[in-house]
């Protein structure tokens, strides 16, 4: 194929189809970088309203990096990949301190920051910059391995630096900013996983279509199967305010506000486990009471299924509570960022305000 047949009619398609986004209109480079973290693992229509909220709470590098980390996981709470938000957060500072709150116009300067991969720096790059780089996003892939009938596991080292060559070797120099997004929008709405190949645009250049095999591209790697964690977790009550504790400050929802919580090795004891760890975590025996309710939640590795059980507690009752802590009514447990089943458990108790 010449890069005319590829880059020719996709170009006039996205001109003539393009959806309207805020930071594709304005293309300002603070607002392409929490754009695409932001779309990274979330659909579009999920993302927006965070993206709006964002940027009218921290609209600049500046309030970014002043901001708090519990204010930036409360404004991404529900998003998912709290990772995300903490390395934007990160990066933010680090351009305060030494870029003076601009972001490099270089692909590979941008890849310096936290957070900031291969597709992220060419996507600001060449939408915010100019700058002649390609960016293969999973919209993209699903695009370039139909047209190139590509048989090899797109996520396999081999795969990627195919995929990326094919991407460069097309880009038409000076328009990589539309050529790019072309791919991203075409991947996202008609060579999507049911592809629209009536209506696609290469189609007459799409050598999956031509040998019938776009169903089985892109080809991926079979998936192992999600293990599955219970846990038991207690509301503890006090003076009508419960006990949330602070995650430590490494690994899964690291920052974020829990229950008291214990992994089970035996479902059918949750009671036993979790009298012990209470013990253990609060420094007093613990009557555990009737069970709130079950919750569950699949994170991208694993499935956690969360037993919830009411544990109301007198006030002289000793606790010694070694983690950081905070004591607070169920109206007020918006305040702090959780994960999403502590964030069901808390909705919970609104609906439910007994203990």
């Amino acid at each position: 194929m010449k890069k005319s047949k590829l880059a020719t009619p996709l170009l006039r398609w996205y001109h003539a189809r393009k959806r309207s986004l805020p930071w594709r209109d304005q293309p300002q480079p603070y607002a392409v970088w929490v754009a695409e973290i932001m779309a990274q693992q979330t659909r579009l229509e999920t993302m927006l309203p965070y993206y709006q909220r964002w940027m009218q709470q921290f609209p600049s590098v500046a309030a970014l990096a002043a901001a708090s980390e519990q204010q930036v996981l409360s404004a991404w709470e529900g998003l998912g990949y709290y990772s995300r938000a903490r390395n934007l957060h990160k990066a933010a500072r680090q351009l305060r301190a030494a870029n003076g709150g601009q972001l490099p116009r270089r692909a590979a300067e941008l890849r310096q920051l936290p957070g900031i991969g291969a597709y992220t720096a060419g996507a600001i790059a060449s939408m915010a910059f100019g700058e002649d780089v390609p960016a293969v996003d999973g919209n993209a892939i699903r695009v370039l391995s139909r047209v190139f009938d590509v048989s090899v596991p797109v996520h396999s080292a081999a795969g990627q630096q195919h995929l990326w060559a094919l991407a460069a070797e097309h880009l038409p120099r000076g328009r990589a900013a539309e050529y790019n997004q072309a791919l991203m929008e075409l991947g996202a709405t008609l060579c999507s996983p049911r592809p629209k190949c009536d209506t696609c645009p290469l189609a007459a250049h799409c050598l999956a279509k031509q040998r019938s095999t776009q169903l089985l591209r892109p080809v991926k790697r079979q998936a192992a199967a999600l293990p599955v964690r219970f846990a038991a977790a207690a509301v503890v009550w006090q003076a009508g305010k419960v006990l949330l504790l602070q995650r430590p400050a490494r690994g899964l929802l690291a920052g974020m506000w829990e229950f008291p919580s214990v992994a089970l090795e035996e479902q059918a004891k949750a009671k036993s486990y979790l009298r012990t760890g209470l013990k253990a975590e609060l420094g007093s025996a613990l009557k555990i009471g009737t069970l709130r309710g079950n919750f569950e939640h699949t994170y991208s590795h694993f499935h956690a299924q969360l037993s919830v059980y009411d544990c109301p507690v007198h006030e002289e009752t000793p606790l010694r509570i070694q983690r950081p802590h905070k004591w607070l009514a169920p109206r007020s447990l918006g305040r702090v960022p959780m994960g999403k089943l502590d964030r069901g458990v808390a909705l919970s108790l609104l609906e439910r305000k007994d203990g």
